[in-house]
């Protein structure tokens, strides 16, 4: 028989388990990591439910289907038009009136039914899409469009009252390792359901997908389901339904007062929209441009998670350290702009390393931002409103990634034709111009985005603890 393990060996597992594990610190007496794991769970539907939108649904349609690219292009971005309420639904979950004591579970559930209504319409849109029913197929468009509205409104609730969730039940001093462990999840649940989908679906065929799309509705909300389970505390003094409540508008000034929350959303805006324009411009440029084959190019989609999952984790160790969380959003930003200018000299110099050195650095700096601008959302807020800032950062976001991704390719197209013609000069008569000009504009809007954070690092204070600033582009006046 063994003897006991020794003392001195346990107090080495402990010390190597944070540090090979990047987010185990992210456990507190108050949200132990089993519980912290399992609230996550929402994140990893959300990841599905984006996976099966923009990605599955979105290729069968067109390929399989034969619908219209623009008519599915609208389909897909419908679940924008509600992006701009989740600074609505955050406020109505900071306020909510309840006899049961919870303000949180109530919207992360009804978010929940929303996303499997959605889904449940959509198999009966796509019989009918398919011809194997009867009726005319414009109701078949209905149909498909009224689900995949029905399924980001619900994604959008859901992850706002969630992170707001979240933001409730961890310590401030955790609260930076928390969030981007939930981020690391939605990844995860992207990738594996990309994964479980391409599986599933290898021997394609209508009855199969329907099949897919209803065992994701049911998974999504008994995921759901298993987050949300005895994570809130109920409360019925603070949701008293006779208890004054402030309005809207009156809670968003507050927000806004002072003028930091607006410079940081603007930021989010500007930033998020320079790291989105590429986001359906990197495979067919490596395709078209370096002559990557599709195995190499569908591998680009690996190497920018990977960055953005190792920008998570650098993000959760920084902000455990103390960094300010503009600053840290800052080198994203400036990761970002270094990626795409790898981007742009890969064409001339024919050098498919270099743009895969690139797509990780996008990654990378993608991550380092959205973490460190949420971080600097949250800490606007105080605790009764936690859900205001998570929403208006995920509208801004949300909003910006759509407009950036359908404008980024407006651009590569119209000035491709312009390239062509011969109308922008010999010099430019090249496939690649319409690429280059859209990565350039989001090294502008980078840089940009540089400028209107750099006041709110200096903003600080000297009081707050933050590293020797040897980064001084985060200090750019305003």
């Amino acid at each position: 028989m063994t003897g006991p393990t020794p003392q001195p060996m346990i107090a080495l597992w402990r010390r190597l388990a944070p540090r090979f594990l990047p987010f185990a610190d992210a456990a507190t007496a108050e949200l132990p990591l089993g519980r912290l794991l399992r609230l996550s769970l929402f994140q990893m539907s959300v990841g599905m439910a984006v996976v099966l939108l923009s990605g599955t649904l979105n290729r069968v349609m067109i390929v399989e289907l034969g619908v219209a690219t623009w008519l599915v292009a609208l389909m897909v971005s419908l679940p924008l038009v509600f992006a701009p309420f989740r600074a609505l639904i955050g406020f109505r979950s900071d306020t909510f009136r309840s006899v049961l004591g919870w303000r949180r579970v109530p919207f992360i559930w009804f978010g929940s039914l929303l996303q499997f209504g959605g889904l449940a319409i959509l198999p009966f849109a796509l019989l009918i899409l398919s011809g194997e029913a009867h009726g005319s197929i414009v109701w078949g468009h209905v149909g498909a469009a009224v689900g995949f509205l029905m399924v980001g409104a619900g994604l959008h609730t859901t992850q706002t009252a969630g992170l707001a969730l979240a933001t409730d039940l961890a310590t401030p001093e955790s609260r930076p390792r928390v969030v981007a462990l939930l981020y690391v999840m939605l990844l995860v649940g992207m990738v594996a359901s990309a994964l479980i989908f391409g599986w599933a679906l290898a021997d394609y065929s209508e009855k199969r997908l329907i099949q897919v799309i209803q065992a994701a509705a049911v998974v999504t909300l008994v995921l759901n389901l298993i987050a949300l389970w005895k994570q809130e505390v109920r409360d019925p003094r603070r949701t008293d339904p006779r208890r004054a409540r402030p309005s809207f508008r009156a809670s968003w000034a507050r927000f806004m007062a002072g003028g930091r929350a607006s410079r940081l959303l603007v930021a989010v805006g500007l930033g998020t929209a320079a790291f989105s324009m590429q986001d359906i411009l990197l495979e067919p440029y490596g395709g078209e441009i370096l002559g990557l084959s599709v195995s190499a190019t569908t591998v680009l989609t690996a190497l920018l998670a990977g960055g953005t999952l190792v920008g998570f984790a650098l993000a959760a160790r920084l902000l455990g350290q103390g960094i300010d969380p503009h600053r840290l959003s800052a080198i994203g930003a400036l990761a970002g702009a270094v990626a795409f200018t790898l981007v742009i000299f890969a064409a001339p110099m024919d050098s498919p390393l270099l743009f895969r050195a690139g797509t990780v650095l996008i990654g990378f700096g993608a991550g380092l931002f959205a973490v460190g601008t949420l971080i600097a959302a949250m800490a606007l807020a105080d605790g009764e409103h936690n859900g205001l800032a998570l929403g208006a950062w995920g509208a801004v976001q949300a909003c910006a990634a759509g407009l950036a991704i359908a404008a980024g390719g407006a651009l590569r197209d119209g000035v491709s034709v312009l390239a062509a013609d011969g109308t922008l000069g010999a010099a430019l008569v090249s496939p690649a111009t319409g690429y280059g000009v859209v990565y350039t504009i989001e090294v502008v809007l980078l840089f940009a985005t540089l400028a209107v954070i750099g006041p709110l690092v200096h903003a600080a204070g000297p009081d707050r603890v933050r590293p020797s600033a040897k980064f001084g582009l985060a200090e750019l006046p305003g």
